[in-house]
Protein backbone atom coordinates (compact mmCIF):
# COMPACT_ATOMS: atom_id res chain seq x y z
CA UNK A 1 0.00 0.00 0.00
CA UNK A 2 1.21 3.22 -0.78
CA UNK A 3 2.10 5.24 1.86
CA UNK A 4 0.09 8.93 2.41
CA UNK A 5 2.05 12.19 2.36
CA UNK A 6 3.13 14.38 5.36
CA UNK A 7 4.03 17.88 4.67
CA UNK A 8 6.42 19.47 7.27
CA UNK A 9 6.73 23.27 6.81
CA UNK A 10 8.76 24.14 10.00
CA UNK A 11 12.21 26.43 9.80
CA UNK A 12 13.81 25.28 12.83
CA UNK A 13 15.65 22.54 11.45
CA UNK A 14 16.21 20.87 14.54
CA UNK A 15 12.19 20.24 15.14
CA UNK A 16 11.43 19.55 11.44
CA UNK A 17 14.28 16.50 11.35
CA UNK A 18 12.75 15.49 14.69
CA UNK A 19 9.24 15.16 12.90
CA UNK A 20 10.73 13.40 9.91
CA UNK A 21 12.47 11.39 12.01
CA UNK A 22 9.48 10.05 13.80
CA UNK A 23 7.01 10.40 10.80
CA UNK A 24 9.18 8.81 8.05
CA UNK A 25 8.53 4.86 9.38
CA UNK A 26 4.54 5.45 8.57
CA UNK A 27 4.50 8.45 5.83
CA UNK A 28 5.79 9.48 2.58
CA UNK A 29 7.43 13.12 4.66
CA UNK A 30 8.22 16.29 2.46
CA UNK A 31 9.77 18.80 4.01
CA UNK A 32 9.17 23.11 3.88
CA UNK A 33 10.87 25.66 5.57
CA UNK A 34 8.90 28.76 4.43
CA UNK A 35 5.38 29.41 3.60
CA UNK A 36 6.30 29.83 -0.45
CA UNK A 37 7.92 26.25 -0.27
CA UNK A 38 5.12 25.02 1.11
CA UNK A 39 2.91 26.25 -1.50
CA UNK A 40 4.87 25.01 -4.29
CA UNK A 41 4.59 21.79 -2.60
CA UNK A 42 1.15 21.36 -2.47
CA UNK A 43 0.61 22.64 -5.96
CA UNK A 44 3.12 20.35 -7.11
CA UNK A 45 1.87 17.12 -5.38
CA UNK A 46 -1.36 17.90 -2.60
CA UNK A 47 0.07 15.95 0.65
CA UNK A 48 -2.67 13.84 2.94
CA UNK A 49 -1.97 16.09 6.06
CA UNK A 50 -0.16 19.47 6.68
CA UNK A 51 2.00 20.14 9.72
CA UNK A 52 2.01 23.78 9.51
CA UNK A 53 3.98 26.51 11.65
CA UNK A 54 2.77 29.70 12.53
CA UNK A 55 6.25 31.70 12.94
CA UNK A 56 7.78 31.25 9.45
CA UNK A 57 10.66 33.89 7.89
CA UNK A 58 8.15 34.40 4.67
CA UNK A 59 4.40 33.88 5.00
CA UNK A 60 3.31 33.28 8.00
CA UNK A 61 1.36 30.11 8.71
CA UNK A 62 -2.22 31.90 8.96
CA UNK A 63 -1.59 32.95 5.29
CA UNK A 64 -0.09 29.85 4.02
CA UNK A 65 -3.25 28.38 5.93
CA UNK A 66 -5.57 30.48 4.12
CA UNK A 67 -3.88 30.58 0.85
CA UNK A 68 -3.98 26.47 0.96
CA UNK A 69 -7.86 26.47 1.45
CA UNK A 70 -8.44 28.98 -1.23
CA UNK A 71 -6.51 26.28 -3.59
CA UNK A 72 -9.46 24.03 -2.34
CA UNK A 73 -7.49 21.75 -1.12
CA UNK A 74 -9.22 19.88 2.09
CA UNK A 75 -6.45 17.90 3.56
CA UNK A 76 -5.84 18.17 7.08
CA UNK A 77 -4.05 20.95 8.50
CA UNK A 78 -2.86 20.69 12.15
CA UNK A 79 -0.93 24.32 13.30
CA UNK A 80 2.48 23.61 15.57
CA UNK A 81 2.77 27.00 16.76
CA UNK A 82 4.58 28.36 20.54
CA UNK A 83 1.66 30.44 20.74
CA UNK A 84 -0.40 29.91 23.36
CA UNK A 85 -2.97 32.17 23.26
CA UNK A 86 -6.52 30.82 23.18
CA UNK A 87 -7.59 33.41 20.29
CA UNK A 88 -4.74 32.09 18.35
CA UNK A 89 -5.76 28.89 18.25
CA UNK A 90 -9.50 29.95 17.63
CA UNK A 91 -8.17 32.12 14.58
CA UNK A 92 -6.24 29.32 13.28
CA UNK A 93 -9.23 26.21 13.30
CA UNK A 94 -11.54 29.35 12.06
CA UNK A 95 -9.77 29.63 9.11
CA UNK A 96 -9.82 26.52 7.82
CA UNK A 97 -7.52 24.17 10.56
CA UNK A 98 -7.99 20.81 11.73
CA UNK A 99 -5.94 20.89 15.05
CA UNK A 100 -3.58 22.86 16.99
CA UNK A 101 -0.89 21.58 18.72
CA UNK A 102 1.08 23.97 21.10
CA UNK A 103 5.50 23.93 21.36
CA UNK A 104 7.12 22.13 23.44
CA UNK A 105 5.56 19.27 22.37
CA UNK A 106 6.02 15.36 22.35
CA UNK A 107 6.77 13.79 18.72
CA UNK A 108 4.65 10.60 19.60
CA UNK A 109 1.56 12.66 20.28
CA UNK A 110 2.13 14.98 16.87
CA UNK A 111 2.03 11.33 15.15
CA UNK A 112 -1.24 10.01 17.20
CA UNK A 113 -2.86 13.51 16.15
CA UNK A 114 -1.96 13.06 12.17
CA UNK A 115 -3.37 9.44 12.37
CA UNK A 116 -6.31 10.51 14.27
CA UNK A 117 -7.28 12.97 11.41
CA UNK A 118 -6.54 11.23 8.79
CA UNK A 119 -8.62 8.45 10.15
CA UNK A 120 -11.69 11.37 10.11
CA UNK A 121 -10.65 12.71 7.09
CA UNK A 122 -11.19 8.55 5.49
CA UNK A 123 -14.01 8.61 7.21
CA UNK A 124 -15.96 11.78 5.96
CA UNK A 125 -13.80 11.63 2.19
CA UNK A 126 -13.63 8.30 1.60
CA UNK A 127 -11.64 7.08 -1.40
CA UNK A 128 -14.64 4.98 -2.91
CA UNK A 129 -18.06 6.12 -3.70
CA UNK A 130 -20.86 5.38 -1.52
CA UNK A 131 -23.98 4.05 -2.57
CA UNK A 132 -25.22 7.80 -2.55
CA UNK A 133 -22.61 10.59 -3.15
CA UNK A 134 -25.03 13.43 -3.98
CA UNK A 135 -27.12 15.17 -1.58
CA UNK A 136 -29.63 17.55 -2.86
CA UNK A 137 -32.24 19.67 -1.03
CA UNK A 138 -33.74 22.05 -2.67
CA UNK A 139 -31.36 24.77 -4.19
CA UNK A 140 -28.51 22.98 -2.07
CA UNK A 141 -26.82 20.06 -3.73
CA UNK A 142 -23.29 18.61 -2.24
CA UNK A 143 -21.50 15.62 -3.59
CA UNK A 144 -19.18 13.88 -1.57
CA UNK A 145 -17.30 12.19 -3.79
CA UNK A 146 -15.99 15.71 -5.29
CA UNK A 147 -16.36 17.04 -2.08
CA UNK A 148 -17.96 20.21 -3.89
CA UNK A 149 -21.18 22.47 -2.65
CA UNK A 150 -23.31 24.34 -5.27
CA UNK A 151 -25.88 26.31 -4.66
CA UNK A 152 -28.27 26.90 -7.37
CA UNK A 153 -25.36 26.06 -9.64
CA UNK A 154 -23.18 27.90 -8.19
CA UNK A 155 -20.37 26.32 -6.34
CA UNK A 156 -20.07 27.29 -2.82
CA UNK A 157 -16.54 27.23 -0.95
CA UNK A 158 -16.44 25.78 2.66
CA UNK A 159 -13.47 25.16 4.70
CA UNK A 160 -12.89 21.77 5.55
CA UNK A 161 -14.57 21.42 8.83
CA UNK A 162 -17.81 23.50 7.04
CA UNK A 163 -17.62 20.71 4.52
CA UNK A 164 -17.35 17.74 7.58
CA UNK A 165 -19.99 19.14 9.68
CA UNK A 166 -22.58 19.55 6.49
CA UNK A 167 -21.95 16.03 5.14
CA UNK A 168 -22.78 14.80 8.53
CA UNK A 169 -25.81 16.67 9.39
CA UNK A 170 -27.25 16.11 5.59
CA UNK A 171 -26.40 12.16 6.10
CA UNK A 172 -28.34 12.50 9.15
CA UNK A 173 -31.64 14.52 7.90
CA UNK A 174 -33.93 15.56 10.54
CA UNK A 175 -32.21 14.25 13.17
CA UNK A 176 -30.92 16.18 15.97
CA UNK A 177 -27.88 16.24 17.44
CA UNK A 178 -26.25 18.50 20.32
CA UNK A 179 -23.54 20.60 19.86
CA UNK A 180 -21.09 18.16 22.11
CA UNK A 181 -22.00 15.96 19.73
CA UNK A 182 -21.33 17.51 16.53
CA UNK A 183 -17.74 18.27 18.04
CA UNK A 184 -16.87 14.79 18.77
CA UNK A 185 -17.67 13.52 15.15
CA UNK A 186 -16.29 16.25 13.46
CA UNK A 187 -13.40 17.43 15.25
CA UNK A 188 -12.63 14.23 17.47
CA UNK A 189 -12.59 13.70 21.50
CA UNK A 190 -8.62 14.16 20.79
CA UNK A 191 -8.89 17.90 18.90
CA UNK A 192 -8.32 21.29 20.79
CA UNK A 193 -11.24 23.41 20.99
CA UNK A 194 -14.79 23.16 23.04
CA UNK A 195 -18.09 23.04 21.67
CA UNK A 196 -18.35 26.79 20.98
CA UNK A 197 -16.26 25.69 17.55
CA UNK A 198 -19.48 24.43 16.59
CA UNK A 199 -21.51 27.23 16.73
CA UNK A 200 -19.46 29.04 15.31
CA UNK A 201 -19.09 26.80 11.96
CA UNK A 202 -23.30 26.29 11.66
CA UNK A 203 -23.37 30.52 11.83
CA UNK A 204 -20.81 30.27 9.10
CA UNK A 205 -22.10 27.52 7.49
CA UNK A 206 -25.64 29.48 7.68
CA UNK A 207 -24.01 32.36 5.88
CA UNK A 208 -22.97 30.42 2.96
CA UNK A 209 -25.97 28.22 2.06
CA UNK A 210 -28.95 30.09 3.43
CA UNK A 211 -30.94 32.81 1.93
CA UNK A 212 -31.91 34.47 4.97
CA UNK A 213 -30.19 33.18 8.06
CA UNK A 214 -32.85 34.75 10.55
CA UNK A 215 -35.29 32.00 8.81
CA UNK A 216 -32.68 29.28 7.36
CA UNK A 217 -34.19 26.15 4.94
CA UNK A 218 -31.58 23.86 5.54
CA UNK A 219 -30.17 23.89 9.24
CA UNK A 220 -31.75 24.58 12.05
CA UNK A 221 -31.87 25.57 15.83
CA UNK A 222 -33.80 22.92 17.90
CA UNK A 223 -33.51 25.35 21.22
CA UNK A 224 -32.41 23.74 23.99
CA UNK A 225 -31.21 20.20 22.40
CA UNK A 226 -29.32 21.52 19.30
CA UNK A 227 -29.23 21.01 15.66
CA UNK A 228 -30.93 19.17 12.89
CA UNK A 229 -30.97 19.41 9.08
CA UNK A 230 -34.12 19.49 7.79
CA UNK A 231 -35.32 21.12 4.11
CA UNK A 232 -38.00 23.49 4.12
Amino acid sequence: MQKKVILIVEDDQDILHLLTLYLQNDFTVIEAVGGNQALLNVKQKVPDLILLDIVLPDLDGFEVCKKIREMNVASPIIFLSSKREHEDKINGLMIGADDYITKPFDPEEVVARVKANLRRMEMNHPQKPLKKSVFQFGDLKVNIETYTVTMKGEQVDLYAKEMQLLIYLMKHPKHVFSAEQLYNHVWGYDSFGDIKTVKVHISNLRRKIETDTAKPKYIHTVRGLGYQFKYC
